[in-house]
């Protein structure tokens, strides 16, 4: 029977599972991009039942070999061009490594202060990089703290919008009775329908705002009609969400237009930058803050672009107040000193969950390692590869570009319609050299070329171009 690994066993091991993460990284190039298992096939190859005794440590490292490896997609490979890219660098590796030694568990300044301050430091820090607007540093009304995704930063919008609008006392908090509205684009991420029906208020409560053909951005003009009608139906409008960088085509949408109709009815308005906020690294790229000066919250996912392995969300408030007064719940057992004193942060009162792990590590190091001209570099490489990649799209009349694209999302289709371009999409996928995804334009399928992974250069654009050109008819 196996007792406790011992720091020596650890040290043995850990470099066992370090050198394996650092020979994955150098070969992953060599994997097809998306896993050709079927389902049920990695499941049959282990036992059914968990081992009695337990086993050495090389059993776990050869079956990831064995059975776990050829089940992943590789989201790391330099030509995985689907969704939007999900960031692993060597420093976040490292800093979430790091994070898990300590093994704390940082709900309360109390608990961890370190695991609070640094926090609160390196979202400031990120805030300055970003260029966002200053009612958003912690040391005024507002302040940062990372969820674990832009799903989790949209709810928690939700429901601090719920608490401010409805007035409920902070000892009482939670919504009154009324019907309550959210609003947003068709271009938006679902997270917020989802948040919705976590809120209570059902998916029947969300409005979708008619978007421009072209730029796909929300329709200023359409909001305002929507929010006329409910409250003259006795409805009252609690958030509106703007995308900067809309999951399907990239759409930025008219944060301050936007912000200026919700604030007119007393609404909450969240962006939702989740992939493109971290563009803001690059001094030319900070059209995508426009109007941020108007907002309640904002978030961002360094997670996705920014070098920071999953999951880390930035997630900001002007006024941290309704947020705190929504979540905060003190049971005797949480008591203490610190918090009483009310002079420090605990993280906890601004989620859903209690409990929290040291996150804040993995992004200090990444913003340590690289510095503000590391990161621009890294963003600006993969906007030129995709304005290259966009003028090769443009100049090959069998295809179509379906919106802008100012930033690294090219969304495109082949002119001979819906059912050429699900061939293409399957096509390039199953030679197991590329992976993209796909996303609907105006009812129209299109295909979305996603860039962004951190191994990815010119030569693998290049490479999927030409695979797609060859199977495009």
């Amino acid at each position: 029977m196996n007792t406790h690994m011992t720091p020596e066993e650890f040290r043995r091991y850990g470099h066992q599972a370090i050198d394996w993460i650092a020979d994955y990284q150098a070969r992953v190039e060599s994997f097809p991009v998306l896993s050709k298992v079927s389902p049920g096939e990695v499941r049959a190859q282990l036992p059914a039942e968990a081992p009695q005794l337990g086993e050495g440590f090389e059993g776990v490292m050869a079956d990831l070999e064995r059975v776990i490896l050829p089940g992943i997609t590789h989201w790391q490979h330099p030509s995985f061009f689907a969704f939007f890219p999900a960031n692993a660098s060597g420093p976040a590796i490292l800093g979430d490594l790091l994070a898990s030694g300590l093994g704390v568990q940082g709900m309360l300044w109390a608990t961890s202060p370190a695991a609070t301050e640094l926090e609160t430091l390196v979202l400031d820090w990120l805030a300055q990089l970003l260029d966002l607007p200053t009612r958003f540093r912690s040391e005024g009304p507002g302040g940062g703290v990372i969820q674990s995704t832009a799903s989790d930063a949209a709810l928690v919008a939700l429901l601090a919008a719920l608490h401010r609008v409805s007035g409920a006392a902070t000892e009482t908090a939670g919504v009154s009775t009324g019907r309550y509205t959210v609003y947003t684009s068709s271009q938006t991420h679902s997270s917020v329908e989802k948040a919705c029906r976590i809120a209570g208020l059902g998916s029947g409560a969300l409005r979708k705002i008619s978007t421009d053909p072209w730029t796909q951005s929300a329709d200023p003009q359409h909001l305002a009609e929507l929010l006329a009608a409910d409250v003259d139906a006795g409805y009252t409008p609690v958030l509106v969400v703007a995308s900067v960088g809309a999951t399907g085509t990239g759409a930025l949408d008219p944060v301050a237009e936007l912000a200026d109709l919700a604030h007119r009815h007393n609404a909450w308005l969240h962006v939702d930058a989740a992939w493109a906020g971290v563009a803001a690294v690059c001094d030319e790229l900070r059209f995508v803050n426009d109007g941020l000066e108007k907002v309640d919250s904002y978030a961002t996912n360094p997670h996705k672009w920014l070098l920071t392995n999953f999951d880390c969300n930035a997630f900001w408030v002007a006024d941290r107040t309704a947020l705190i007064g929504a979540l905060s719940i003190l049971p005797e057992y949480l008591r203490n000193t610190a918090t009483e004193s009310g002079s420090v942060i605990d993280y906890r009162d601004w989620q859903v969950p209690l409990g929290r792990r040291f996150r804040a590590l993995k992004l200090w190091a990444v913003l340590r390692w690289y510095g503000a001209v590391g990161l621009a570099a890294h963003i600006r490489q993969h906007v030129g590869l995709a304005s290259e990649f966009g003028g090769w799209v443009q100049a090959d009349p069998r295809f179509e570009i379906l919106a802008p694209y100012p930033l690294a999302l090219v969304t495109f289709r082949l002119r001979a319609g819906d059912q050429a371009t699900r061939a293409l999409l399957d096509a390039v996928n199953d030679t197991g050299q590329a992976y993209l995804t796909h996303t609907l334009v105006n009812g129209q399928l299109a295909i979305r070329m996603a860039i962004g992974s951190v191994l990815t250069e010119r030569r693998h654009v290049e490479a999927t171009w030409t695979l797609i050109s060859s199977l495009g008819g």
